[in-house]
Formats: structure tokens, C-alpha cells, sequence
């Protein structure tokens, strides 16, 4: 009997779809009201959240100096490798249709942006970014900010939702970025932590 890697993978897809195209159409039509429908879009763009990426620089930069200056360069470095491994590496080998692209599963949906992106749906690279930034603020700031930081992880939840709601990505696709991100948040935070000293206000 010959093992064939393909058909496994083929497998694997058709017992995820079902759950996935249920799961989205839910959210997307189910789920959904006016208010919704008008904020979300706008939370998954990055102009959105400047003012909150602005306030983090200031404050640490103001309240640590050097060290955090080298805590803006961690949380740069951990965007780029959360980019890195989703969209060039992740994504360019797993090629799965965006729900939005999907001739069966888009007219089940509604849209609420002007274009759908062609580039694969696996894995959500807002997800994996946005939890990676999440862990790393986490293990970086929580000895500063103390149970506020969990207040990162809801923010990189509601970008990942909104993904899932305005039809661009599946929630498998969220899960597993989620899980990514977090993974790639807590090796570059820990190393913060281990390299350069954990964040303190105390003099």
C-alpha cells in the first residue's frame, strides 16, 4: 500500500469545510446586526489602531529609555516574522480559497469591503500578527500594566473575528493564525525579557 501525502491533505479539507462554511455563515448572517456591520470593517485596518500603536511607543520609550526603544524594535521584529511565516511561507504552500472567492460559499455571504484579496485564506495573517503582538505586549508590559495586558488579547480577538465576519477568512484560518501568532509572541517576548530585562517603573 502506498502512503500519498496528497490524498491525507485532501481529506483533511473536506471534514474541515463544512464546519468552516457553517461556522462563517453564522457569524457573517446569523450573527451579524447594524452596528456591527459598521464598525468591524474598520477595525481590521491598521489606521484604525494608530493612535493605539502611538501611545505604546510614547510610553515606553518615555518611561524606559533605551530599553524601550529595544522593546519597539521587539514588537517590529515580531510583525515581521508573524508576515514572514503566515504570508511567505504558510500560505504560499497551503493554497486555500478565501470564503470570499469560493463560487459555492460566496453567495452565502455578505461583503462588507470593496475587494477580496487573492492570496490563500490559510493562514489568517491579521490573526497570526496580531496575536503575536498581543503575546509579546503581554509578557513584555503585564509586570508594568499588570491584568490590563490581558486587554491585548482581546484586541488581537476582535480583528480576528472581524476577518471571519467580513467573509475574507475562514475561522480555521483564524484558529490556526491565532495559535501561530501566539507562538511567535511568546519566543520573541520571552526573549525580550531573557536579552534586554523585564519593564519596570521601579526606580
Amino acid at each position: 500500500m502506498i502512503f500519498d501525502p496528497g490524498k491525507l491533505t485532501l481529506t483533511f479539507w473536506q471534514l474541515i469545510q463544512p464546519v468552516d462554511t457553517w461556522l462563517i455563515t453564522h457569524i457573517n448572517q446569523n450573527w451579524g446586526n447594524k452596528f456591527l456591520d459598521t464598525v468591524l470593517p474598520y477595525m481590521r485596518e491598521t489606521f484604525f489602531w494608530i493612535p493605539l500603536y502611538l501611545f505604546l511607543l510614547l510610553f515606553v520609550t518615555m518611561n524606559f529609555k533605551v530599553k524601550g526603544w529595544w522593546w519597539f524594535a521587539g514588537a517590529i521584529i515580531t510583525a515581521a516574522l508573524a508576515d514572514l511565516l503566515s504570508s511567505q511561507i504558510i500560505k504560499q504552500t497551503v493554497m486555500r480559497t478565501r470564503p470570499c472567492q469560493d463560487m459555492e460559499v460566496a453567495p452565502l455571504l455578505r461583503f462588507f469591503i470593496s475587494y477580496c484579496p487573492r492570496s490563500s485564506s490559510f493562514t489568517s495573517s491579521h490573526a497570526t500578527s496580531h496575536f503575536a503582538q498581543a503575546m509579546f505586549f503581554f509578557l513584555t508590559l503585564r509586570p508594568v500594566i499588570g491584568k490590563i495586558a490581558w486587554f491585548f488579547f482581546f484586541w488581537a480577538s476582535i480583528i480576528g473575528y472581524t476577518q471571519i465576519y467580513v467573509g475574507v477568512h475562514y475561522p480555521f484560518d483564524v484558529f490556526c493564525g491565532s495559535l501561530l501568532g501566539c507562538g511567535i509572541g511568546y519566543m520573541t517576548g520571552k526573549m525580550y525579557n531573557k536579552q534586554i530585562g523585564p519593564l519596570s517603573l521601579d526606580k
